[in-house]
């Protein structure tokens, strides 16, 4: 059964190779988000422990992000510069050190010191699996990669929101960051033996069927590196940079009305840029604008639902928090749904001549996402709210491959670290501060007794019901910009056509002839 099983995965993804590659990165991004999950789960429990409410507990999840933000330049440097592998390890390692050390606090103040040194982790995981992600995998297929590498990233945080708390409720509110940090290491472990630096630009790209990875000092030395068609893709710069040539970037360069950015052309050499120049240049990359714009919505309000999910669910539905843990196992079902199926849908638009199919889809994805949750929310029926949470919750996480994929089209490759630091930057300063926003407005609309910390018996019916009154106030109105974002995607087709084109013949060195 287990041979059938990992037969069916090698199919899906394209070999043992592809899949050893998908399998790790999604670990990677798993930490990033079991974190998260760890804390939102392990609320009500801290909030007694500590004598504190939403507020407090939606900080301790704010430290952590806000260290990623403040350390994503410097990781995206890292990764555009230097062996993002290593990088990896050293992060994931350190991560379940904080892990522990968060388990071992004594007090509020020791638990939130913890937390700042777990944003390390945040911070390269991004840029690094980013930059892997587009030399592992050529263009065509980086949707549905993506898709699969960023179901880690739901696992972590179904794991630690589910796991967590039915540990928490157990063994109390110490025992989930143990329990976290042991996987963590084995995983550093992994990624030390298992997966070798590949060679940037394209160099170590996966063929379906690939048997082995081919690391940076096992690519050719003339110069060259494979094409799809089995020859070459062309020559290799000093930077790698290799020019490949997509069903998108072809479909934008076939447009009569698109055109490239003169102004970006004129830059020269993205490859040769400084580190605040590439900055300056990323951010003058209009559709990209929109794309972590969107991106950082998206998750914003994820971190926000995340961190309040069993509360709101315990006083909205007032229900065990055993019982919310089980129905979001539904929704997690959804949302790993919705991941796997946005990425393959949006190749597969492209494949059949819609090259903008990514913002396409990513923004349909949110308005639908931003629609469907909005009834699940106003209705008190347990039965008929979590099956509209769970389609939902799909449409929310599908956005996510188109997404991350779009980036990389309209970036040059030489790039790819520091554009993903600057969305990393973006988005962990939105999480940082959206559990704390959420708690503080839930507070304010759920009156005084909102929290559990509160003067009130924290678990009588009355502070339960206040909580999610407030939380279910809070998330409609979280909707809006959710709402916004696909309405955006949406108006930005055309700039993520021309922003393709641009970075094409940037790569092909038409910013030199200008």
């Amino acid at each position: 059964m287990l041979s059938g099983l990992t037969g069916r995965l090698d199919a899906s993804v394209g070999g043992k190779a592809r899949l050893r590659v998908v399998l790790l990165l999604g670990g990677v991004l798993s930490l990033q988000s079991a974190d998260t999950g760890t804390v939102g789960a392990l609320a009500p429990q801290l909030e007694r422990a500590f004598h504190i409410g939403n507020t407090e507990v939606g900080l301790l999840i704010t430290a952590s992000s806000l260290v990623a933000a403040a350390s994503s330049l410097p990781m995206g440097v890292l990764v555009d510069r230097t062996n993002r592998v290593r990088v990896l390890v050293v992060t994931v390692s350190l991560w379940s050190v904080c892990m522990t050390a968060s388990g071992l606090a004594t007090g509020y103040a020791a638990l939130l010191v913890t937390r700042l040194a777990l944003g390390t982790v945040i911070a390269a995981a991004g840029p690094a699996v980013a930059s892997l992600t587009g030399d592992f995998f050529p263009a065509t297929e980086r949707s549905r990669i993506y898709g699969m590498v960023l179901t880690g990233e739901l696992l972590g945080a179904g794991a630690g929101l589910i796991l967590s708390a039915d540990v928490g409720a157990a063994a109390g509110w110490r025992a989930p960051f143990f329990v976290l940090a042991a996987p963590s290491v084995v995983l550093a472990i992994f990624l030390h033996r298992l997966l070798p630096e590949p060679g940037r630009g394209g160099q170590s790209w996966l063929r379906p069927g690939d048997e082995r990875i081919k690391a940076a000092d096992e690519v050719a030395g003339d110069g060259t590196v494979p094409g799809a068609d089995g020859g070459t893709a062309g020559p290799v710069r000093a930077v790698a940079a290799v020019v490949e040539d997509s069903e998108v970037r072809r479909g934008a360069r076939e447009r009569p009305d698109i055109e490239p950015h003169a102004d970006l052309l004129r830059r020269g050499d993205p490859a040769n840029l400084s580190t605040w120049g590439a900055v300056g240049y990323v951010l003058r990359i209009r559709s990209n604008l929109v794309l972590i714009g969107a991106s950082v919505l998206g998750y914003f309000f994820l971190a926000g639902v995340r961190s309040f999910a069993l509360l709101f669910s315990e006083g909205h539905f007032q229900i065990s928090q055993g019982a919310a843990s089980l129905l979001f196992l539904l929704i997690g079902v959804g949302a790993v749904t919705g991941t796997l199926a946005g990425g393959r849908l949006a190749d597969w638009l492209v494949h059949r001549g819609t090259p903008d199919a990514r913002p396409i889809v990513a923004g349909i994805s949110f308005i639908g996402a931003a629609v469907i949750f909005l009834p699940g929310l106003l209705n008190g029926r347990l039965l008929v709210s979590w099956p509209l949470f769970m389609v939902a919750g799909g449409l929310l996480s599908s956005p996510n491959p188109a997404l991350n994929a779009a980036r990389l089209d309209v970036v040059p490759s030489a790039l790819w670290g520091r554009a993903e630091a600057v969305r990393t930057f973006a988005q962990a300063l939105l999480e940082a501060f959206a559990p704390l926003i959420f708690g503080y407005i839930s507070s304010l609309l759920g009156g005084p007794q909102a929290g559990l910390g509160s003067g009130v018996n924290p678990g009588s019916q009355r502070a339960m019901a206040a909580t999610g009154t407030g939380l279910e106030y809070t998330f409609i109105i979280m909707l809006v910009p959710l709402f916004a974002a696909g309405v955006l995607l949406l108006a930005s087709r055309r700039a993520y056509l021309r922003d393709v084109a641009t970075a094409d013949a940037s790569e092909r060195g038409h910013g030199r002839a200008i």
